[in-house]
């Protein structure tokens, strides 16, 4: 029997007083930082304060963006016509389900986020492209709730797990703390997926990097710790555990804009700050 949910998702539409104003929200500001509109004058703000300490987080914000585009082609390459984007923020031009529906017209995907506004937007967005949610739909749900997630209508009407799925975490466990056992929570997303699926995942580092990004990623700890999204680096091992029991494809763990590239890269792709992968499940 599938364990009970501690933050049972659900569809997403806002309810009244649901969204804080007052706070910045992560997913707001990083939305923010890729010219979108869909954040408040708090958001905003805070958005200046770490552009003005921490200015590799707009470039962070973009070639994840692009990573996730360029991964989501690959998977459609390979077969891939499911996918479940946990963490997917606020969206911008090039959303995962327009790339899959332009490789394969049938193509699935479910949207989870647990930012009211992000799931909102996206919803919005559904309700005008797919508004019989034949093909894409939008969960409000917590990453940390993987019983909750897999088991809820919106995933399993459009998701079949007996066919490789595409699971999509970009740019997102860096805000699961190790009080949450991240390895462990991949572990279990991992054991419910078939055969022949995918993780696709990136994640912030600061290994490698030059000092001056250094210092700066201490600030953005510093910055983010102080909103209710604090933030945590982790080193290549503590990202290579999160891949564990999957196959990393060609060409391995590497810096974001150097997984599989379509345009010039950064002359030190390191100043992205951002370690890539594509595992796949034997």
């Amino acid at each position: 029997m599938p364990e009970i949910s501690r933050t049972a998702p659900e569809s997403a539409p806002l309810k009244s007083g649901e969204v804080d104003m007052t706070t910045p929200s992560a997913a707001r500001a990083y939305d923010y930082y890729l010219g979108g509109n869909s954040n408040f004058p708090v958001d905003r703000e805070f958005g200046d304060q770490v552009l003005e300490h921490v200015p590799f987080v707009r470039d962070f914000a973009r070639t994840n963006r692009a990573f996730l585009r360029r991964a989501v082609t690959w998977l459609c390459e390979r077969g891939v016509d499911q996918f479940l984007d946990i963490g997917s923020g606020i969206p911008t031009v090039g959303n995962v389900h327009e790339i899959a529906q332009q490789a394969d017209p049938r193509a699935r995907t479910v949207y989870v986020d647990h930012e009211p506004v992000a799931a909102a937007h996206a919803s919005t967005i559904l309700d005008r492209t797919d508004p019989d949610r034949a093909r894409t739909d939008v969960l409000r749900g917590d990453l940390r709730d993987p019983a909750g997630i897999l088991a809820s209508p919106v995933t399993t009407d459009l998701i079949d797990f007996s066919r490789p799925v595409g699971l999509l975490i970009v740019a997102t466990m860096h805000f699961i703390g190790p009080g949450d056992n991240p390895a462990e929570l991949m572990a279990r997303y991992r054991d419910a997926l078939p055969a022949g699926s995918h993780l696709v995942l990136s994640h912030l580092t600061l290994d490698d990097v030059p000092e001056q990004l250094r210092e700066q990623g201490r600030d953005l700890e510093r910055m983010y710790a102080r909103t209710p999204n604090p933030g945590y680096f982790r080193d290549r091992a503590e990202v290579t555990a999160l891949l564990d029991g999957y196959e990393i494809v060609a060409p391995g763990l590497v810096w974001a804009p150097e997984w599989h590239p379509e345009h010039e890269q950064p002359s030190d792709p390191a100043t992205t700050a951002t370690l890539a992968a594509v595992g796949r499940k034997p």
